[in-house]
C-alpha cells in the first residue's frame, strides 16, 4: 500500500453537455460545427462524446478550488458561443429532456462498436455526466479507496441530482439519467474488490461473459482510471453552474482523502451488502434531497440533509487539508437555500413551459 500521500490531492473534471435546439428543446446535432467553432485556446480542453448532439469539455490538473472554477466558468462560456454560432444552445442537463431525433452515435469506428455490441441500449437518449477525478498514486490504493467510497457516492448523486424531465414531462425521478444508465451491464457501484488482483478477475470475468465489451467499458460510478493516476468519480449529473460543479469536486476530493487515509492507516473497508448499495442509489437517484435517504450501513432511512452533514462532519478534516470547508459550507448552505438542479429545474418549470426552463439552463451554465 502506498503510504507517501501528498497534503493536497489533485482534482480534475469533466463536464458532459447537451445541444439543443432553441425553441423546441430537441437535441441538435451540431456537435462537430460547435467543436469547429471553439477558441482555440479552448480546443485541447474538448472532447468528442458519443452523440452528435454532445460535447464534453475538461479541466487540466488543479490543486486550487478556486483555479478549477476559473477553468470550468472559461469552458461553458466559450463552448455556449460556440454551440450559438452553430445554432444550438448549451444546456447542463443530466438527460435529454425533450427528444432526440438522431439516437446513432457519433462517426467514429469506437462508438459504432459500442453501438453494435449493445444495440438498442445504446440508442437510449443521451445522458451528461459530471465525472471528478482525484489524484491517488498507485493502482492498489485506487481500489482500496474505490471500495471504501461504495456506501458514500449515495449522497453525492443526490446532491447532483439534475435530470427530472423526460419527454417533456416530470419523471418523478430527481436523476433520470442514473435510471436510464441502469439499462447497462457495466454500470452502477463499484464492486466490494479486495485488491487490484481481485478487479482484474472481475473485470476479466465480465468481459468473457459479454457484459462488458472490453477493459475500457469499466464505467462503474468509482473506478481506477484506465488513463490517468487517478480514481474516478462518474455517480453526478452534470451540474447547472459552475460552483455545484466546484461543490461535488471538492467534497468528492474529500472523500477520497479520507478514505486513501483510512486504507493507509490499515483500517477494514465497511463490508456493505450490494443490494443496499443498490438501493440507496435507486433512492438517491429517485428523490434527490427531497425526503429520506438510505444509509447502506445499517438498512435505516434517513433524512437526507442529516446524511449530508454526517458526511460533512466527517471530511471536514480533509476539506481542511485542502482550504475547501468554507468553499463546501457555503455551497451546501446554498443547494439548502436554493436547491439541487432538478427542485431547480421543477420550480422553473411549475410557471412556464420546457422550452422556456431550458433557456434559463443555458443560461445558468454562463454563470
Amino acid at each position: 500500500m502506498t503510504a507517501g500521500l501528498p497534503d493536497r490531492l489533485t482534482v480534475g473534471v469533466e463536464e458532459e453537455f447537451l445541444l439543443l435546439e432553441p425553441g423546441s428543446g430537441e437535441n441538435a446535432p451540431v456537435a462537430e460545427k460547435t467543436l469547429a467553432a471553439l477558441p482555440e485556446e479552448l480546443r485541447p480542453r474538448s472532447r468528442r462524446e458519443f452523440r452528435p448532439s454532445m460535447i464534453e469539455m475538461v479541466s487540466d490538473v488543479c490543486t486550487d478550488a478556486a483555479d478549477l472554477a476559473g477553468q470550468l466558468l472559461a469552458n461553458r462560456r466559450g463552448t455556449a458561443d460556440a454551440a450559438f454560432a452553430a445554432g444550438a444552445m448549451l444546456v447542463p442537463v443530466g438527460a435529454t429532456p425533450v427528444a432526440e431525433r438522431f439516437p446513432e452515435p457519433a462517426d467514429d469506428a469506437r462508438f459504432r462498436a459500442i453501438a453494435a455490441h449493445y444495440g438498442p441500449i445504446a440508442r437510449d437518449p443521451s445522458v451528461c455526466g459530471c465525472h471528478v477525478h482525484v489524484g491517488v498514486p498507485g493502482e492498489e490504493l485506487a481500489v482500496a479507496v474505490c471500495t471504501r467510497l461504495r456506501g458514500d457516492l449515495p449522497v453525492i448523486q443526490a446532491l447532483a441530482a439534475n435530470s427530472p424531465i423526460f419527454e417533456g414531462a416530470d419523471t418523478g425521478f430527481a436523476s433520470w439519467r442514473s435510471a436510464q444508465l441502469e439499462r447497462w451491464p457495466s454500470l452502477g457501484p463499484w464492486p466490494h474488490l479486495d485488491g487490484p488482483a481481485d478487479y482484474r478477475r472481475t473485470t476479466q470475468a465480465l468481459i468473457s461473459s459479454g457484459a462488458m465489451m472490453d477493459a475500457s467499458m469499466v464505467l462503474w460510478w468509482s473506478r481506477p482510471s484506465a488513463t490517468f493516476p487517478t480514481v474516478e468519480i462518474r455517480v453526478a449529473d452534470v451540474c447547472p453552474r459552475v460552483g455545484d460543479t466546484v461543490l461535488i469536486a471538492a467534497l468528492v476530493r474529500a472523500l477520497v482523502d479520507t478514505a486513501a487515509r483510512e486504507a493507509v492507516a490499515g483500517r477494514p473497508a465497511p463490508v456493505l451488502p450490494d443490494v443496499l448499495v443498490r438501493a440507496a442509489h435507486w433512492n438517491a437517484a429517485r428523490s434527490g434531497l427531497d425526503g429520506d435517504l438510505l444509509d447502506p450501513g445499517t438498512g435505516r432511512a434517513v433524512p437526507a440533509w442529516d446524511v449530508v452533514a454526517a458526511l460533512l462532519d466527517r471530511v471536514t478534516p480533509a476539506l481542511r487539508r485542502h482550504d475547501d470547508l468554507d468553499l463546501v459550507t457555503a455551497g451546501l448552505d446554498r443547494i439548502r437555500r436554493e436547491g439541487t438542479g432538478a427542485q431547480v429545474q421543477r420550480r422553473l418549470l411549475s410557471s412556464a413551459t420546457v422550452p422556456w426552463m431550458l433557456d434559463r439552463l443555458a443560461a445558468l451554465a454562463r454563470e
